[in-house]
């Protein structure tokens, strides 16, 4: 008898401790992605947090996904986030920059932070606290989504030797490094995703900046532009999660903390799984198609994309307040993070390369 009542007891407590979660309304919401669906690994990060917000919720969280083939606005995302047609977003902060351009900090910058930088800057210095002051005249939340490390500068038909190669190009390239080019003489567009193959091949860009091996293989554009370059102007490149403020207040603080949960681990298995795409799928570019040609900028070109890119930051920074507090903060952690990356990995990966065989 006494063995039963343990038993009893037992199941009683766990019933207990499992009613909030049985009794919890069922939440159903929609995410509306920047990419289309077969984008991946970039549109996998929507159907991971659903299963991830489902998983842990048992089955009282759903969330439908929708890529951009679907409800075709891939630059939209803010928009019908805010406006609750959709209660998340997956996309990339810097689109917003013509509608509040300190927005383009949690993307990334010309000449900015790595991977680890930006994330040490977002989550354990002010760099969350920002992004949310910036967004919260949007009435949404926004939230690291994933980061695809050092983007590459882009697809080019002909090599880019000197600056006057660069006058009057067209060129597919969006954030600040699209202003840095336009200051240098770029024809600057932004074009979504499903549109870039056809404008390159059309001739209605004459270079494009995408992201990496991993997503740009998939692409095609070395069949038409070869030249290859390494990156400058999005060395960290930040997607993020955006939710509308009000739908997620009506949440109940145990799905709040689910879904932030599950944010983060999205954030986190996105950044690896970026790494690990654009690693491999390099090795299949090198294999696959030795026609393409990697370059590196001319240091002479480098140092006017800097000059320029100083320029184009402190001009908005002379102008917006909101711009300079995020700007100045975002220096002063490169000043005090940089010397670290320099002397760790920076510097064993330049040392063990001088010791292979």
């Amino acid at each position: 008898m006494r063995r039963i009542g343990k038993i009893a007891l037992v199941a009683a407590a766990f019933m207990l401790a499992a009613t909030p979660a049985m009794a919890e309304k069922k939440v159903r919401w929609k995410l509306a992605m920047s990419w289309p669906s077969t984008l991946s690994p970039l549109a996998d990060s929507g159907p991971r947090i659903a299963e991830l917000v489902n998983e842990m919720s048992g089955g009282n969280f759903e969330i439908r996904v929708e890529g951009a083939e679907r409800h075709k606005a891939a630059l939209g995302i803010l928009d019908m986030v805010k406006g609750g047609q959709y209660e998340m977003g997956h996309s990339a902060s810097y689109y917003w920059k013509g509608k509040d351009i300190s927005t383009v900090f949690f993307t990334t910058v010309p000449f900015g932070m790595t991977a680890a930088e930006q994330y040490a800057w977002t989550y354990n210095n002010d760099g969350q606290a920002l992004q949310q002051k910036v967004f919260d005249k949007f009435d949404v939340l926004s939230y690291p989504g994933g980061n695809t490390g050092v983007q590459m500068g882009g697809w080019f038909r002909k090599e880019i030797k000197t600056l006057d190669d660069l006058k009057g190009l067209k060129m597919r390239i969006p954030g600040m490094g699209g202003e840095v080019f336009a200051k240098l003489g770029v024809a600057v567009t932004n074009i979504p995703a499903g549109e870039l193959y056809t404008s390159l091949d059309r001739g209605t860009i004459d270079a494009l900046e995408w992201v990496g091996p991993g997503l740009d293989i998939k692409m095609g554009f070395h069949k038409i532009a070869p030249f290859y370059y390494t990156g400058w102007q999005e060395p960290s490149a930040e997607t993020q999660f955006l939710v509308n403020k009000s739908e997620f207040e009506k949440l109940s603080p145990a799905n709040q903390a689910i879904l932030k949960c599950a944010i983060k681990t999205v954030a986190a298995e996105m950044t690896s799984l970026h790494f690990d795409t654009n690693a491999k799928a390099w090795q299949a570019m090198k294999a696959e198609f030795p026609g393409i040609k990697l370059r590196t900028f001319p240091p002479e070109i480098l140092k006017e994309m800097k000059k320029a890119s100083d320029e184009v930051m402190e001009a908005y920074a002379a102008e917006n307040a909101e711009f300079n507090e995020v700007y100045e903060s975002y220096k002063a952690y490169i000043a005090k993070a940089r010397d670290w990356s320099k002397m760790s990995e920076y510097l064993y990966i330049q040392t063990t390369e001088q010791v292979k065989e």
